[in-house]
């Protein structure tokens, strides 16, 4: 069955992914900015009958209702960082698609539409979310917001994230946690730097030990995780002939998913003892997410899809649906080393692939 026409200024669902892609990044969604966008998906998923569409705020979700013994959910955000000149979209002669989003992850929101326009009868019941304020503070998160509010909405079985992965499945995902951590001083007139205390001076023992860090590589069903901890931020200083009575270090530990949270808290005090900190302070934390390849529905969904297993070097909201007793993986047409770039950029061809692999796998004999 094919979609219905769609009307002016409607998302158009009859085109493949890739088109789609590019309409989507057109529809400028940085942060905070996404109600035009939650707009057009609300209004394009609307026409679809086989579809209940729900929203909360700039967060939009449509399931099917058919009774199926199995319900997947396959998720997406709509937000992308600042545009960096690199909206509208466009097409190169290697059928390379630019522009701010297509990889992370407009490219994947439009799989998700091609499926939900596409598959009006699947094998399995089926979930599509959209949801805003991904790529900032957790407290923001859209998701997560559904979660407090409609925890209904994102019931499943099994969830497929379709966050920037290449077109291969990565298992789980990173923690992340931000620290800001305050070194004291004592301000004074430049011109007697001896009468004062220099914070900023007092942050080289921070530095010192972020320079010799040494990061664990630990291996989690089977998949080697890489962490990381770097100073993000540092902010200090007066005016040009004050001694600084305050730097503030802000740190980001992106940790591997067999701790917890308070023991990636507990480690970045350790890092950071005897450094002179005044005040440590958790600006923002989000757990990660153990791989779970071993959970049927997981290995169903690789074999389905192909491909090797790979770790997820970034955090992502697997971690959210694993909170909720939702095993999932990410799986989307975006290459992660890509994302947040003024070059972003994705092929239309893994898009396409995408699209299709996945609608092989809802589309084909009923699941068990």
């Amino acid at each position: 069955m094919e979609p219905p026409a769609t009307e002016p200024g409607l998302l158009d669902l009859g085109r493949d992914a890739a088109a789609l892609t590019a309409q989507l990044v057109d529809i400028p969604s940085v942060s905070g900015t996404e109600k035009p966008l939650a707009d057009a998906v609300f209004e394009a998923l609307g026409t679809l009958p086989w579809l209940r569409v729900d929203r909360y705020g700039n967060n939009v979700v449509a399931r099917t209702e058919f009774g199926h013994d199995q319900r997947v959910v396959l998720a997406g955000h709509l937000d992308t960082v600042p545009i960096a000149d690199n909206v509208p979209s466009r097409l190169d002669e290697d059928g390379v698609l630019w522009g701010c989003g297509t990889s992370d992850m407009k490219s994947g929101v439009a799989v998700q539409l091609r499926v939900a326009a596409t598959v009006p009868r699947p094998n399995r019941d089926l979930t599509f979310v959209f949801y805003d304020n991904e790529e900032v503070e957790a407290h923001r998160n859209g998701l997560g917001h559904l979660a407090a509010a409609h925890p209904d909405w994102l019931a499943g079985d099994f969830a497929v994230l379709l966050e920037p992965s290449s077109g291969e499945v990565e298992g789980g995902c990173q923690g992340t946690l931000r620290v800001q951590l305050r070194l004291p001083g004592q301000r004074a007139h430049s011109a007697r730097g001896w009468m004062g205390s220099n914070a900023i001076h007092a942050a080289a023992p921070v530095l010192a030990r972020l320079a010799d860090y040494r990061p664990r590589r630990p291996v989690i069903d089977g998949l080697e995780y890489r962490e990381g901890l770097n100073a993000v931020r540092v902010e200090g200083g007066v005016a040009g002939n004050v001694i600084p009575d305050e730097c503030v270090v802000t740190v980001n530990y992106r940790y591997a998913p067999d701790l917890d949270e308070a023991a990636a808290v507990a480690h970045v005090h350790e890092v950071f003892d005897g450094c002179g900190v005044a005040e440590f302070v958790v600006t923002d934390h989000s757990p990660g997410a153990l791989p779970g390849l071993t959970h049927p529905a997981a290995r169903a969904f690789i074999e389905a899809v192909g491909g090797e297993p790979r770790p997820k070097f970034g955090w992502t909201d697997v971690s959210r649906f694993s909170a909720l007793g939702v095993p999932a993986v990410n799986y989307g047409p975006g290459d992660p080393n890509l994302a947040h770039k003024r070059d972003e950029r994705v092929e239309t061809e893994l898009i396409l692939r995408c699209e299709e692999r996945l609608r092989r796998w809802l589309s084909g004999p009923a699941a068990a």
